[in-house]
């Protein structure tokens, strides 16, 4: 009978600096702890969950002095919704960690000089920021610890709201998200109410038994609203009462829509989607690179791609565009286009771009807003990237001369790497939301380009998320 180990907590331990995924850290007795949900700064008592030879994970069991860079939580949810870890953060301080881990993942993971890297830009707006967000309806509801001490605590199984960090069947029950626009809340809460009056099953993950999945809310700065709701099966009965409930109680939303997902796993991408009301998209409108042109629409439908912080997009676009340094004549190649907003941004500038994307639905969204806007310049493509980008390709559409890629957190596949030191065109933009993969392709592509210029730029206000932006010229 093996012996229970021996429960180990540091006293009166320091925070001494943020960390990757949200965590902060200290060290004791050598070796580095990691904590989520405290500030450096915080004086604490840590228990020790996991322990390795070289670092330890615990949990602040004990506050003993508060850092001067917390500031109040807007969230109920902190500190069991993964969503938000450094709320608790002063903004400014978010923004040293963010720019700092830039740097240490270009100069550890690519041995990239980072004396070119300018100062973070951060977002205007850090709450109800974000223009879209996906809920969880389940049977099997995250109790809090609060609930579980509270004697008169009557245990309610259903939840609509946020997956528990590492634990695929207990969702946490949402009341209150600071980070979109209000309705959201109020949108989720009524549905969650009606789906308990009616009696209709929460998705139970374990068994794949029950009639209601996800919900989708994504929203525009302009007040356009898209819903989508999501079943686990084909039951106009359950359904179209629910949705004309839906449609009644909120006329704001202007495209409602819903699938059936019979499958086992969440994605919906290879799923039709049906307009119940309004419109099949929503219109989210950027103010164009230079003021004096009139601003870009972009056609968002319920599968495509579109930056999750609306007005930040538009800087982080714009560091692009003065990246690219674009004159009228070039050809670019836009990698990753999704549905072509950094394409169509740019389009007006230069004299072609080629956008390539994997998902067919967010071409024809690309090709759509290309329309809207009046280019005729530009020409997109769908498929693997790795398979379409060959040097056949190339001689049909073009040498580029400027190439920019936004490619997805795992970053540029290999293949794509070797094939842009071919092409060798003059200048590559590369924007990434992960840092330490960018580094990777980066150090790669160094055998042929200099990093001229680092820009990060926060998206995504107290996460750890940071999209960067690099522009390599040709030696």
């Amino acid at each position: 009978m093996r012996k229970p180990k021996k429960e180990i907590i540091y006293t009166d331990v320091e925070i001494t600096d943020a960390a990757a995924e949200g965590m902060a850290l200290a060290r004791v007795e050598n070796k580095v702890v990691f904590v989520p949900f405290v500030v450096p700064g915080d004086v604490v008592d840590i228990k020790i969950l996991k322990s390795k030879k070289n670092y330890a994970e615990g949990k602040a069991i004990a506050i003993k002095h508060y850092s001067d860079r917390r500031v109040p939580v807007q969230c109920l949810h902190f500190g069991v919704c993964g969503g938000c870890k450094w709320q608790q953060m002063n903004y400014d301080d978010q923004l040293v960690c963010k720019q700092n881990q830039v740097a240490n993942n270009l100069q550890r993971i690519g041995k990239i000089d980072t004396s070119s890297m300018r100062p973070i830009c951060g977002s205007e707006r850090i709450f109800h920021y974000r223009n879209k967000l996906e809920f969880t309806f389940s049977n099997r509801r995250w109790m809090t610890p609060e609930e579980i001490a509270n004697p008169d605590f009557v245990p309610q199984p259903n939840a609509l709201g946020l997956h528990i960090p590492g634990l695929y069947d207990k969702v946490l029950d949402i009341q209150y998200c600071a980070l979109q626009d209000d309705l959201s809340n109020d949108i989720r809460n009524k549905i969650r109410t009606y789906a308990i009056e009616k009696d209709l099953d929460f998705y139970d993950r374990r068994t794949h038994e029950g009639f209601l999945r996800n919900l989708v809310i994504r929203n525009t700065q302009g007040g356009e609203w898209m819903l989508i709701v999501i079943v686990a099966k084909d039951d106009k009965t359950l359904l179209f009462p629910m949705l004309d409930f839906i449609k009644a109680e909120f006329p704001q939303i202007t495209s409602l829509q819903y699938i059936v997902n019979e499958k086992l796993n969440d994605a919906y991408a290879d799923l039709d989607v049906v307009c119940y009301s309004g419109n099949p998209f929503i219109t989210e409108e950027m103010p164009a690179y230079r003021n004096t042109d009139k601003p870009l629409k972009f056609r968002i439908s319920p599968k495509s791609f579109y930056q999750t912080n609306s007005p930040q997009a538009r800087n982080l676009y714009g560091f692009v565009a003065d990246f690219a340094d674009l004159h009228g004549a070039e050809t670019v190649y836009d990698l990753y286009t999704g549905t072509g907003t950094i394409a169509n941004f740019v389009a007006g500038y230069c004299k072609k771009v080629v956008g390539i994307e994997y998902v067919e639905d967010a071409v024809a969204d690309a090709r759509k807003n290309s329309e809207i806007n009046g280019l005729d310049n530009t020409v997109f493509y769908a498929g693997d990237m790795a398979a379409i980008l060959t040097a056949d390709f190339i001689a049909q559409n073009g040498i580029p001369d400027i190439v920019i890629t936004d490619p997805p957190r795992a970053g540029m596949h290999e293949k794509v790497v070797q094939q842009l030191l071919a092409a060798l065109p003059q200048k590559i933009v590369y924007v990434s939301c992960n840092p330490a993969t960018q580094a990777r392709d980066v150090a790669m592509l160094q055998e042929k380009y200099e990093v001229k210029a680092i820009q990060p730029v926060d998206m995504f206000p107290h996460t750890q998320h940071v999209e960067n932006v690099i522009l390599l010229e040709k030696r």
